[in-house]
């Protein structure tokens, strides 16, 4: 239950901090740039997320690329080092190495694109729950829609199990593919913290074999505390490693962003839902509130109108009144009922082995 309630808790922040993010960002971008720069940035981002395209594919590649490059060809003369051996000039390639197999893999597999010949199996694997989904047709298609299937506009497929469109991966995120995923940012997140603790570790070498601190301390006699040294420690590798320090920061930025990615979509699927039915579940309980509200509202309004129509009563006192509870108090609470959780055991199995790649889906469809 609390293990519950914390992920519960951390989904919300996230989804909080989205939104101001997106917020503060448009609001940034329009002081800046005005109406016009507002309207060329978003048009930027609708070419890049909302239509299929390999731009931030290709983006992707450069970053990790040149990243790469600029470790290389800034840091590997330092190792061999006092801290690191020459292991780490094939265990970083290997590294990063797996991260694009990861982004390959992500990029173009299936992400369960449901077709007329497996629509049978994909029906039976994941029942209606008659809330948010219920038995209709794709548009598009013309086949039946399974439940927590959606079609892409941007691919224009019908996908199983769908989370959402990835435009860094040009592909969907859906019930075969949410495990690369996964996958991928678990792992770009431990690159970014092998990458930032490897180059301090540089530094932290280069220290000793210089020996700066002995020389900070015997010849220029700075008092030897962490208190008096730390300027002019980080003076001296701002003036000889600053490439190497921006490159420190840079990934621990970014390992800070995927480690907080990673979290919300690591506890959808424990909990077995997806960012498609997130939303779909919000504007639901938003929904059924409202209607709820408009009921205790109408029911308020029935009872003074016939309490006027009655015999004229001793007006109650103001104290009464200021107790009294509001009809809004009455309202239902509406509760969120995913019945496509099983438990976080078989939710971690859900995604790792797909219900479309078990013996039993493959049997079904070979019937």
């Amino acid at each position: 239950m609390l293990c519950r309630l914390v992920s519960d808790s951390f989904s919300l922040l996230f989804d909080v901090l989205v939104f101001y993010l997106e917020f503060f960002v448009r609001r940034f971008i329009g002081a800046v740039f005005g109406s016009k720069g507002t309207h060329f940035v978003f048009s930027i981002e609708h070419f890049c997320c909302d239509r299929p395209n390999p731009t931030l594919q290709v983006i992707y590649l450069a970053i990790i690329g040149a990243t790469y490059y600029f470790i290389i060809n800034s840091s590997f003369s330092y190792i061999p080092g006092y801290y690191l051996s020459e292991i780490h000039w094939y265990t970083s390639f290997f590294a990063v190495g797996v991260g694009i197999l990861f982004f390959l893999l992500t990029s173009f597999s299936d992400p369960g694109t449901v077709k007329a010949d497996n629509v049978s199996e994909y029906l039976s694997a994941y029942p209606y729950d008659n809330i948010i989904y219920t038995e209709k047709e794709c548009s598009t298609c013309k086949i039946p829609k399974p439940a927590r299937s959606k079609h892409c506009s941007i691919c224009n497929r019908c996908v199983a199990r769908f989370d959402h469109h990835c435009g860094w991966m040009n592909n969907c995120i859906g019930e075969r593919n949410t495990r690369y995923f996964l996958a991928f940012l678990l792992w770009h997140f431990l690159l970014c913290i092998y990458g930032t603790i490897a180059l301090g570790l540089v530094l932290a070498g280069r220290l000793k074999e210089l020996r700066v601190i002995y020389i900070l301390t015997v010849y220029y006699g700075i008092e030897n505390s962490f208190r008096s040294l730390a300027p002019h420690v980080v003076q001296w590798l701002l003036g000889s490693y600053n490439t190497q320090i921006l490159l420190m920061v840079f990934l621990a930025i970014v390992s800070l962003l995927l480690a907080g990615f990673f979290g919300y979509h690591a506890n959808l699927c424990l909990k077995n839902t997806t960012t498609n039915e997130t939303f779909k579940w919000q504007e639901y309980i938003n929904w059924q509130r409202k209607l709820s509200e408009a009921r205790a509202s109408a029911a308020a309004l029935k009872a003074s109108i016939s309490g006027m129509s009655s015999e004229e009563k001793r007006p109650a006192s103001k104290c009464k009144s200021f107790f009294q509870r509001s009809p809004l108090e009455d309202v239902e609470v509406v509760v969120k009922r995913n019945m496509y959780d099983k438990g976080y055991f078989h939710n971690l199995c859900e995604i790792i082995f797909p219900l479309s790649t078990r013996p039993s889906f493959l049997q079904k469809k070979s019937k």
